[in-house]
C-alpha cells in the first residue's frame, strides 16, 4: 500500500470522524445503523429509497433523484446490552472470580454525514463519511471469563466518493470507491502474575468498492441492487502486557482481517397519496472469515520467537442474510410516519461463539417520523429495538487454554436500543 495514501487516508478519516465508538448493532460485526431516515423503517428498501443524501451508501445510483445539493448530517445513539450467566464452566474458568462481568456493552454515539451533488439532470456527484463495521465489549476485571476476554473493540471510520448516471428515463447507475481505516483493541488476562494483563493493539488502511443501479419499473415502483466490495486489511501493531516480565513478552504482531462483501436487492411502491411500502433482502459474505490470527513479527524471549503465535481467535462463519420490511404515511404535506421490521441472521454458531462477541439472531422493530420545518430543510428521528436470541456458548482461549477442559459455559441475555437523529439540508 502506498505510504503517501497510508498517511492521508487516515488523516482524512480521523479529522472526519475524530472520536468514534462503535458497538456492533447488526449480524457479526456490522453496524446496521447508517442513516437516520432508515432507522424509522429499520432499514428496509435501502436499495430503492431516496429520501435524502444518505442514498450515497446505500445505493448511489439514487442519487440521480436527489435535485440540487444536499447534506444530511445523523446521529445514532446506541445502547446495547450483553448479560452473562454462568452454567457449569470449568477449568481456568471455573473460579468465580468477581462474577459474571457486568454488563458488557456500553452507551456509543455512532457520526454519519452525507453530501449529494447533482451536477446536471443525468449526472451527480455524492460523498460519505461513516462507520461500516464495529465492535465494542467491555467486562469487569477479574471477572471468571477474564481469560478469555475483557475488552474488545473494532472501529472503522470510511470515507466513500460516487457518481451516478441517469442511463435513460428508467434506469441509473452509480459507484464509488471506499478508503476505510480500522483500528483493533483485545485485552485479556493471563494464568501468569508475571505477565498479568495483555493487550493487543494493530490497524491498517483498506480500499474497496461499489456499485448499484436503480429501476424506475413504474411511476409508482422501483427497483434497486447494491453491491459492497470485500476490503482486505493487513493489521500491524504490538502485544504488551502489564505484569513485571512485560519486557519478555512484549511484541510487535501482524494479521490479516477481511471484512466481507454484501449485496442489497429492494424494492419500493407508492400506494395512493399516503403510503409508500418498502423491502429488501441484504446477503453478507462472512463465510471467509475464519479464525484471527497474530503473528510475532519481533521475537518475545518469554513466549517466542518471530512467526509465533501471539494470539488466535477462532470465528468459522457463514454468510448470512437479513430481511426487512417497512412503510411510511404521509400524515400531512409536513408530517410523514416511519414504521418497519427486520430479521438479522448471525454469522456466528454455538461452537465457536465467545464472550467477545456474544452474537445471535436478530428481530428488529422500529418507528420514527419525519417532520418538514421549511421547505429546505427535513428532521428525522427514529428509534429501533433489536430483539436478540439468546447465546450460549462454550468456549476456551486458545492456544493455552483450549476447551475442554478449559471452557467458559453460559448464555448471554442481550438486546439494542437505538435512537438515530438527522438532519438534511438542500441548497
Amino acid at each position: 500500500m502506498a505510504s503517501t495514501a497510508r498517511k492521508v487516508v487516515p488523516l482524512a478519516v480521523a479529522l472526519a470522524l475524530g472520536g468514534v465508538a462503535s458497538s456492533a448493532i447488526a449480524g457479526g460485526f456490522a453496524i446496521g445503523t447508517q442513516s437516520g431516515s432508515g432507522t424509522g423503517n429499520a432499514f428496509a428498501g435501502g436499495a430503492a429509497a431516496a429520501d435524502d443524501a444518505s442514498v450515497v451508501w446505500s445505493n448511489p445510483a439514487a442519487m440521480t433523484l436527489i435535485p440540487g445539493k444536499q447534506i444530511a448530517g445523523a446521529l445514532h445513539i446506541v445502547s446495547p446490552s450483553f448479560k452473562f450467566s454462568n452454567n457449569g464452566s470449568t477449568g481456568a474458568f471455573a473460579a468465580p472470580g468477581t462474577g459474571d462481568g457486568g454488563d458488557g456493552g456500553d452507551l456509543t454515539y455512532i457520526p454519519n454525514a452525507f453530501f449529494t451533488w447533482a451536477f446536471s439532470p443525468t449526472l451527480s456527484f455524492g460523498l460519505a463519511l461513516n462507520v461500516p463495521f464495529g465492535l465494542a465489549t467491555d467486562y469487569d476485571n477479574g471477572w471468571r471469563g477474564q481469560l478469555q476476554t475483557l475488552k474488545s473493540e473494532i472501529k472503522t471510520a470510511n470515507i466513500n466518493p460516487s457518481v451516478a448516471f441517469k442511463a435513460s428515463n428508467t434506469v441509473s447507475i452509480g459507484g464509488g470507491v471506499s478508503f476505510q481505516k480500522i483500528d483493533a483493541e483485545l485485552t485479556q488476562a493471563t494464568p501468569s502474575a508475571a505477565l498479568g494483563n495483555t493487550k493487543l493493539e494493530a490497524d491498517d488502511t483498506g480500499f474497496g468498492y461499489n456499485l448499484g443501479i436503480l429501476v424506475q419499473a413504474s411511476p409508482a415502483t422501483r427497483f434497486g441492487a447494491h453491491y459492497r466490495s470485500k476490503i482486505k486489511y493487513e493489521l500491524e501493531g504490538k502485544q504488551t502486557f502489564d505484569g513485571p516480565a512485560a519486557a519478555l513478552a512484549n511484541a510487535s504482531v501482524k494479521a490479516d482481517l477481511e471484512v466481507p462483501a454484501t449485496l442489497s436487492l429492494s424494492v419500493f411502491h407508492a400506494m395512493g397519496q399516503q403510503w409508500e411500502l418498502m423491502a429488501d433482502a441484504t446477503w453478507t459474505g462472512w463465510d471467509k472469515l475464519k479464525q484471527l490470527t497474530a503473528i510475532r513479527t519481533t521475537a518475545a524471549p518469554a513466549l517466542g520467537g518471530v512467526g509465533s503465535t501471539a494470539a488466535q481467535l477462532a470465528f468459522n462463519w457463514d454468510n448470512t442474510w437479513r430481511f426487512g420490511a417497512g412503510a411510511n404515511y404521509k400524515l400531512s404535506p409536513q408530517t410523514k410516519l416511519r414504521f418497519g421490521v427486520a430479521f438479522d441472521e448471525t454469522p456466528t454458531n454455538d461452537v465457536d461463539r465467545t464472550s467477545r462477541l456474544p452474537d445471535e439472531d436478530r428481530k428488529w422493530l422500529a418507528f420514527g417520523v419525519q417532520w418538514k420545518p421549511s421547505k429546505t430543510g427535513i428532521l428525522d428521528v427514529g428509534y429501533a429495538h433489536e430483539f436478540i436470541k439468546d447465546a450460549s456458548i462454550s468456549s476456551g482461549s486458545p492456544p493455552t487454554l483450549a476447551c475442554p477442559p478449559h471452557c467458559l459455559n453460559g448464555n448471554f441475555k442481550s438486546k439494542v436500543d437505538i435512537l438515530s437523529i438527522q438532519y438534511s439540508a438542500s441548497f
